[in-house]
């Protein structure tokens, strides 16, 4: 009995430092870049990275901000393609999701048998830019930024796990007061669905917040540049320059240029605002942590 009374009393202990100890791992890479964004290209060769800038300067971030009114063009990109991609994604996401999750629904396993095809094969990347080019006119168009990734079937599949477990009686009581499939999916499903289509819509979020692979096979047009891509063409360039060490005007240009610096500030650019989304849905994570979980 002593032996159990102890491990009872030593077991929050024991959670406290493991839990610390995971929050370190995270937390400490995060401040290794802020400081590597405020360190000296100097510093960082020859000492590394580490907690505490030695020299603060923020050279890196005026490189970036030299132009800025290009850099809030992108980010007015980005966030639109974000706030639109993400309600547009969810809704039709939901939708064809309450779709196959309803007995009802006649076709409804071949269009999960259809939904599946799309996680296990691709039609590879000439026929997709064939389709989006030829067929969807998506060329420098802000939607290119935004409808190849409307659908997405493993996100219809937990949500349609999520929906399944609604019970059926809510709908034949819908249906019993007159509400057809429509208003039944938006004043029940919806609003019961908010667990899972907050951690849905986070996930979402992030996957039009953090793509620069759209701009990069459908963009030419510079205004319609998001963040990502923007910063890292900005990279790129640096990295270009960096590699051409032929001159001495170049390798004086090169050891001026905080390459490793302006990596680190990217990060702090890209990462600063879609950080805030994580308080905002914190409440819901909980409920849906076991979205898409088989029912017992």
């Amino acid at each position: 009995m002593s032996t159990r009374r102890k491990f009872r009393r030593d077991a929050p202990i024991t959670i406290y430092v493991i839990v610390f100890l995971i929050s370190a791992a995270c937390i400490i890479p995060f401040l290794m870049v802020i400081s590597g964004s405020l360190s000296t290209q100097k510093d960082i060769m020859e000492h590394g990275y580490s907690l505490i800038p030695r020299n603060v300067t923020f050279v890196a971030y005026q490189v970036l901000f030299m132009k800025i009114d290009i850099i809030l063009q992108a980010y007015k990109i980005t966030f639109l393609v974000t706030i639109i991609g993400t309600v547009a994604s969810l809704l039709i996401n939901a939708m064809i999701a309450y779709s196959i999750s309803r007995k009802s629904v006649k076709y409804r396993n071949a269009i999960s048998v259809y939904c599946l095809i799309t996680i296990l094969f691709s039609g590879g990347m000439v026929p997709w830019y064939i389709v989006c080019i030829n067929y969807f006119h998506l060329k420098d168009q802000l939607i290119a930024l935004i409808v190849p990734y409307l659908a997405n079937a493993w996100y219809i599949f937990l949500l349609r796990n999520f929906i399944g477990s609604i019970p059926e009686e809510l709908h034949e009581s819908a249906k019993i007061d007159g509400a057809g499939e429509m208003r039944t999916f938006a004043q029940i499903i919806l609003p019961l669905s908010k667990p899972a289509l907050a951690t849905i819509g986070l996930f979402i979020a992030l996957g039009y917040w953090n793509d620069w692979w759209l701009a990069l096979m459908l963009v030419d047009d510079e205004k319609l540049r998001p963040i990502q891509f923007l910063l890292r063409v900005i990279v790129s360039n640096i990295q270009f320059l960096q590699s051409q060490i032929g001159t001495s005007e170049i390798r004086n240009l090169t050891d001026m240029t905080p390459t490793e610096g302006l990596k680190m500030a990217t990060c702090i650019l890209t990462i600063g605002p879609i950080i805030f989304l994580y308080p905002l849905l914190q409440r819901y994570f909980v409920k849906g942590i076991m979205v898409g979980a088989i029912k017992g």
